[in-house]
């Protein structure tokens, strides 16, 4: 596996470092956060934001990347806006005329949408904001022949097609495209559906390396379980918690009692794609795996885990039993909610392997996240530096994330390729 894509860059130019010698106290509050060094109290000087391509020489993301306000309102815009995300079950709106009002990453974009499922059987993802004076069209779930926001009486149809509005006579240039309700793209995996505000990227590209890894398993007839879906709320920035999961080196110290006896860790490894990466759960003697078809990438490795994470919040843990996903959903710069849903593919295996207790893996995280939430507070703390071996899939996020955050909201930007 190579750790050396985008070699070609010159490693020493950073165009948001400023000078390190700065001095001062608060920031001013015209200052950009990617771009400004002073530091946020004066006694520490703030590190930059640069995350080298190669991991032998990059730093990992400052302290202060955790903690900063500011930074945190442009990751929900470049970040989050820009990336696809979870929207929903495949099957939660089936019949023709049921709509089903969602709000996309709830406690950081807030965006108001609605699935509905028109006569000729069309799945749709629409704003669910009218196009007269922002009132939500949908605010419930139901049946129903057409949308109608009752603030005015706006009509839409299933399509978001605007159909009739009252008292609007004389008005020029009406109805126009932009009066119809905004509709969004909707892609579906197996039994999931996700959607995306501005994608940097198209959704082919993003959940290919899912689809080769595990297509054999039949996703689509996976069953839901609510005795094992859940919601955590951490009381650390979101990226800390994709940090500790992404990487390696923690799993014997912070795991040595609920995983380590079913993981072999000696031949645990990651592996990059451009948006994302797979950590490999290798399985020690006896323990039950998958059973690759031939073919398979993985043909004939002892497998009892592939753990996917998608950029930038969304984790697929796929054991024998089933699919095990976790939803990191920020709420602010040190508050982080994370969804585990569960379907499950095999009962029978359900206790067995490094899936069978994930309540005691999440605490055992949990508690080492909020440490560290409260270390990278530390007026003492700059950043670190990362293991080539250990730490591949978080240096691989930090590399994504300072690249999104360098986009001006224009430009494309591209995944670090990896193998």
């Amino acid at each position: 596996m190579s750790h050396d894509a985008h070699t070609d860059r010159d490693p020493h130019h950073d165009p948001l470092k400023a000078d390190s010698d700065s001095q001062g106290g608060s920031r001013h509050p015209d200052a950009d956060p990617l771009t400004d060094s002073r530091p946020t109290h004066p006694e520490s000087r703030r590190a930059p934001l640069h995350i080298d391509p190669r991991i032998e020489r990059s730093h990992t993301l400052p302290g202060w990347v955790y903690t900063d306000p500011e930074l945190y309102r442009k990751q929900k815009e470049r970040v989050f806006a820009r990336s696809w995300q979870w929207i929903g079950a495949a099957d939660s709106v089936k019949a023709p005329g049921h709509v089903l009002p969602r709000t996309l990453l709830e406690g950081c974009l807030d965006e108001p949408l609605v699935l509905t499922r028109a006569d000729d059987g069309a799945l749709r993802l629409l704003s669910n904001v009218c196009t007269h004076r922002g009132a939500l069209v949908v605010e419930g779930e139901g049946h129903v022949r057409f949308l109608r926001c009752r603030y005015h009486g706006r009509k839409f149809g299933l399509d978001g097609c605007l159909q009739a509005m009252p008292e609007f006579e004389g008005v020029e240039g009406f109805p126009s495209p932009s009066d119809d309700l905004p509709e969004l793209p909707l892609e579906q995996w197996g039994p999931f559906l996700f959607t995306a505000l501005d994608p940097v990227c198209s959704f082919d590209d993003w959940i290919a390396p899912v689809r080769e890894r595990v297509g054999f398993m039949p996703v689509e007839e996976f069953r839901f379980d609510p005795n094992h879906s859940r919601d955590y709320l951490i009381d650390a920035n979101w990226a800390l918690y994709c940090d500790n999961y992404l990487e390696e080196f923690h799993i014997p110290y912070v795991h040595g009692a609920s995983l380590t006896g079913s993981l072999d860790y000696d031949r645990y490894r990651t592996e990059r794609f451009a948006w994302g990466n797979l950590q490999f759960g290798m399985g020690r003697d006896g323990e039950p795996g998958f059973d690759l078809p031939p073919g398979h990438p993985d043909e004939g490795e002892p497998v009892i885990a592939f753990y996917f994470w998608l950029f930038p919040n969304l984790m697929l843990n796929f054991y024998p039993w089933g699919l095990s996903m976790n939803l990191v959903q920020p709420l602010g710069p040190e508050r982080t909610r994370v969804a585990f849903r569960s379907w499950v593919w095999r009962e029978e295996l359900r206790g067995k392997g490094a899936g069978a207790d994930l309540h005691r893996v999440e605490m055992e995280d949990e508690e080492v996240v909020e440490s560290v939430q409260r270390g990278v507070r530390s007026r003492l703390y700059q950043r670190g530096r990362f293991s080539p071996r250990r730490e591949v899939g978080t240096h691989h996020f930090h590399y994504l994330l300072d690249q999104a955050l360098r986009r001006d909201g224009r430009g494309e930007g591209g995944g670090q390729g990896g193998g």
